[in-house]
């Protein structure tokens, strides 16, 4: 939709080298039917900002109109972007992410929204969270996924952590699909759309990464909802890996 602003921006590199291509490719792994053109976010906040001054509501509408197999991954985030940027009531800032949401299907997508939404911050935290509770709900991948970073993002304080913890206590990660396959090994080449996990990948790598985060904030209510929670233990497993992995509780017991 707008290739012609970002295909100027795409990184020389990406274009000429293929090993550096393949890591790209790699790293944000976006389905086989998602066109990546090779641009990173800086140059895609870039874009964003231009797009806002020029009328970001417009863009927003055309994004919404085109068809979602059309755009690419680039595309997508910037639409997030554009929506993080303009400036209006809560009320309807939901209504695009009604349109928006849907249309997720990569964890980069997903999550570079999530971490730019600081009006999140601002915004009435009830009204908010009854909005995520819909999508927690979810039988979608990256519907649950945006959900969870979300609330990972904005949600882990005291007033909240219990009600967090109770939430995704109820993910049934069985109902849920995913557009993703399973893969056993390290494919020599990149494989769009292949995932090393159980499948949904990107809900249990989120639900492992907010508990990780968590514990940095609370590791007693942390690992006391651990020890008592349902999470299959591959969920555990990976919580456990990703606080031995960060560097804010390497040296906090994860159980």
């Amino acid at each position: 939709m707008i290739e012609n602003i970002l295909t100027p921006l795409v990184c020389e590199r990406f274009l000429s080298d293929e090993r550096y291509r393949e890591g790209h490719l790699r790293v944000v792994n976006a389905l086989p039917c998602r066109r990546v053109l090779g641009l990173h976010t800086p140059e895609m906040k870039q874009v964003a900002k231009a797009l806002s001054k020029e009328g970001g509501a417009e863009y927003i509408i055309r994004f919404e109109q085109a068809a979602p197999e059309a755009l690419a991954y680039e595309e997508t985030v910037i639409w997030g972007f554009l929506i993080n940027l303009q400036k209006c009531p809560l009320e309807q800032r939901l209504k695009m992410l009604e349109r928006y949401i849907p249309v997720l299907d990569n964890w980069a997508v997903c999550d570079a929204f999530c971490a730019n939404a600081k009006w999140m911050q601002r915004a009435d935290k009830r009204v908010l969270w009854n909005f995520l509770l819909r999508w927690f709900a979810s039988k979608r991948e990256f519907e649950v996924r945006f959900a969870v970073v979300a609330a990972m993002c904005y949600f882990i304080d005291e007033e909240w952590l219990q009600q967090l913890f109770e939430q995704i206590d109820k993910i049934d990660f069985s109902i849920i699909t995913s557009q993703y396959k399973s893969y056993k090994g390290r494919p020599e080449r990149p494989r769009m759309g292949v995932v090393q996990g159980a499948s949904p990948y990107y809900v249990r790598m989120g639900v492992a990464w907010l508990l990780a985060t968590a514990l940095a904030k609370f590791p007693d209510a942390t690992r006391a909802y651990v020890h008592s929670s349902s999470l299959p233990e591959d969920v555990i497993s990976l919580y456990v890996r990703k606080a031995r992995e960060s560097f804010r509780t390497r040296c906090v017991s994860a159980k």
